[in-house]
């Protein structure tokens, strides 16, 4: 496991260049507020992972004017911990018990100096439930979603941000390593699935998300719930983890191959082939990035390489998606998405070949669109893990 001692921390400092950038981008948008509740976008813009309660907690940012945090009292402090209300950049505003705290957000809106702008934005995580009440106390305002503000600051990951993300993928790389190492014959999907999250939190995750571990023809299902399914010799197993480590993510796919010990029950001619045009996919895939090229620039790259090989039917979803403080966000390697990546975009490279009835592959790596090129930070091997697995 890795020395917490080494573990980067991004400086308190850093909330306030975002939360300013947030308030410049929002004033550039028409818009008069920002307002962000429990969530993701919370966390980025003040480093407050707040407890997704029915209460409302919700950062105001307007274009001009003071930034405050609307908190309920039994919050209070956890919330004063946060880096950006610590670092003098965001005011906490309590309310009690007996209070509608959305009142409090219409008038903070209200009372700002942009109040003659008639729109807001609200995060995308944000409850329908206050929306609504929102909605009703800020009457005549239009309200927009906030991610057109937050996208522009979130997809472009700072150094500490890209290196958080390289210890979470390589905490994942181990447990793919152990995995693949151990006994697979004879469990079910279900019991590897549990050994997986229980790995991922030795290896520091704090929140061990998923374990898809799909045999066999359970395989050509990407999204694979782990059943009682027992994993025989001879028959291949997509293993797709992560979860969230120090608050980003981690997101990796291998596929497996146990024999059983026997030579016989190894891959056949088709299943290699196959193997064989998905790894070149991947890598022609990641080969691809580099600042300015359009995000269905990957996507294409490692369709063609399918397509060319007779496979092109049995890919059956994009290529990849943005990762961060969560495990899909922007940007999306999708045909029909020709926004540019950016030095510092973070993302998967995931094609995958699948057969309904008989066997399905993936592999996928967490790479980050470096200034000349890709930078991969996964590590572990992407070859078809032939193993005893007994």
């Amino acid at each position: 496991m890795t020395d917490t001692a080494t573990r980067p921390s991004i400086p308190a400092e850093r909330f306030g260049q975002r939360l300013e950038a947030a308030a410049r981008i929002a004033g550039e948008r028409g818009l008069g507020a920002l307002l962000i509740g429990v969530g993701p976008d919370l966390r980025y813009l003040t480093g407050y992972a707040a407890m997704p309660l029915e209460r409302l907690t919700m950062l105001v940012v307007r274009p001009a004017g003071r930034l405050i945090m609307i908190v309920p009292r039994l919050e209070k402090d956890p919330a004063g911990r946060s880096p950006a209300v610590a670092g003098g950049f965001v005011e906490v505003v309590t309310w009690e018990e007996t209070e509608d705290p959305h009142r409090l957000v219409a008038a903070a809106v209200a009372g700002g100096s942009e109040s003659g702008r008639r729109a807001v934005g609200v995060n995308d995580t944000l409850w329908a439930s206050h929306v609504l009440r929102l909605q009703a106390e800020l009457s005549g305002v239009r309200f927009e979603r906030g991610s057109t503000v937050t996208r522009e600051l979130r997809m472009t990951k700072d150094p500490e941000e890209i290196e958080l993300l390289r210890q979470a993928a390589q905490a994942a790389d181990r447990v793919v390593d152990q995995i693949a190492a151990g006994r697979l014959v004879g469990r079910t999907e279900a019991d590897i699935a549990r050994e997986t999250r229980d790995r991922l939190a030795a290896e520091g995750h704090e929140s061990p998300d998923f374990a898809i571990v799909a045999s066999g023809p359970n395989a050509a299902s990407p999204h694979h719930e782990a059943s009682d399914r027992v994993i025989r010799a001879g028959e291949p197993i997509v293993l797709d983890i992560g979860g969230v480590r120090e608050g980003y993510s981690s997101d990796t796919t291998r596929t497996l191959w146990p024999t059983g010990g026997d030579p016989s029950r190894a891959p056949d001619a088709e299943f290699t082939r196959a193997f064989d045009v998905l790894r070149r996919a991947q890598a022609a895939a990641t080969a691809a990035v580099r600042p300015g090229v359009a995000a269905e620039t990957i996507d294409s790259a490692a369709r063609r390489t399918i397509d060319e090989a007779g496979f092109g039917p049995n890919f059956i979803h994009r290529t990849g998606h943005g990762i961060g403080l969560e495990v899909h966000e922007d940007p999306y390697l999708v045909a029909g998405n020709a926004e540019p990546l950016r030095q510092g975009t973070a993302f998967s490279v995931e094609p995958g070949i699948y057969v309904a009835g008989r066997w399905g592959m993936r592999l996928e790596d967490i790479v980050v669109c470096g200034a000349d090129g890709p930078d991969v930070l996964n590590r572990s091997s992407l070859d078809l893990r032939v193993v005893d697995g007994v």
